[in-house]
């Protein structure tokens, strides 16, 4: 390594790096790319580390602290590919780790994010981070999935509706949380608020765009004055890249939703394809389905075996033990 300097990240060391890295190549990269600043001893706390080659930033690491999955530092290193396989991107990790013991939650188990069949995903294997998740995004196309009917008893009265619900809505807001914990035990989040809840996934700041839900059993929440409950739901959501002054949007661009559903309720599979039904009737859209999402990935298995929908990105959640 003595040919390489070290030292913490400056301002313009981004667009140095640009220079000599190669265009964004996955959505993990894309995203630790935008994480990579200045250090900070405020919340969150984070260091990052510049390598320089005869003067010139050729690689960078980050490591920093979240509050909502807080057993775990998140951690990210870029090497150019000209100055890859020769021990900078490793010698960059284990300085991330030794930064890592000064972080104040006095965690430092180190997490990141990996495309499946990347460099990244190869380097994390070789370093000793294991995988402890997997997410795919999944588009569905227009049309693709037949409607399913609600259910109705014997009275032909339904017993369930689809209806939709402000994304402020604490009803929502409470279901969304209860999902998103059991749909992340591994690796679970910490005990928020449920107003910081709705900010961090429901708000326009989250750019959620809209919401429907379906309900269960609402004859007999009538009759308590009720509507009947939450059994799964979607969220729709603007991409984040309609920011950028040059985004068009592409003519066969997909909405992006989250559906989220009651894990105890025994008609899980099917809510979500009513809902998903309902979705995709005249556009397609995109869905996050985790591995832990166990429902949800296993009706979305046959429709990708069909062709009725594709996986757009495939990544890894990979962790220290």
């Amino acid at each position: 390594m003595s040919d390489f300097s070290f030292r913490p990240w400056q301002e313009g060391d981004d667009l140095a790096l640009l220079q000599v890295w190669s265009d964004v190549e996955n959505g993990p990269q894309q995203s630790f790319r935008t994480m990579l600043a200045v250090d900070s001893d405020e919340a969150p706390w984070r260091r990052t580390l510049v390598a320089e080659h005869q003067g010139i930033p050729v690689a960078a690491a980050t490591v920093y602290e979240t509050s909502l999955h807080n057993r775990h530092l998140w951690a990210y290193v870029e090497v150019a590919p000209d100055h890859r396989r020769n021990g900078l991107g490793t010698e960059l990790l284990q300085r991330l780790r030794a930064e890592a013991a000064s972080a104040p939650s006095g965690v430092t188990s180190l997490r990141a994010k990996v495309a499946v069949g990347s460099s990244g995903a190869a380097f994390a294997a070789a370093s000793g981070l294991r995988e402890i998740q997997r997410s795919r995004t999944v588009r569905v196309e227009a049309g693709s999935v037949p409607p399913v009917p609600l259910r109705i008893n014997d009275d032909d009265q339904p017993t369930q509706a689809i209806e939709d619900i402000a994304t402020g809505s604490v009803e929502l807001t409470k279901k969304f949380w209860d999902f998103y914990r059991r749909s992340h035990q591994w690796d679970p989040p910490a005990e928020i608020s449920i107003g910081r809840v709705n900010r961090l996934f429901l708000s326009d700041e989250a750019e959620a765009l809209g919401a429907v839900v379906l309900r269960d059993q609402i004859i007999e929440a009538r009759r308590e004055g009720k509507k009947g409950d939450i059994k799964a739901f979607a969220v729709s959501y603007r991409p984040f890249e309609q920011d950028s002054p040059d985004f068009q949007i592409p003519d066969d661009a997909a909405t992006e939703v989250l559906i989220g559903y009651d894990f105890d309720y025994p008609g899980a599979r099917e809510a979500i394809m009513q809902v998903l039904s309902l979705l995709v009737a005249q556009y397609p859209v995109t869905l996050e389905v985790d591995d832990s999402m166990e429902d949800l990935a296993t009706m979305i298995e046959p429709l990708l075996k069909m062709g009725a929908a594709s996986v757009e990105e495939d990544t890894l959640v990979v962790a220290e033990k």
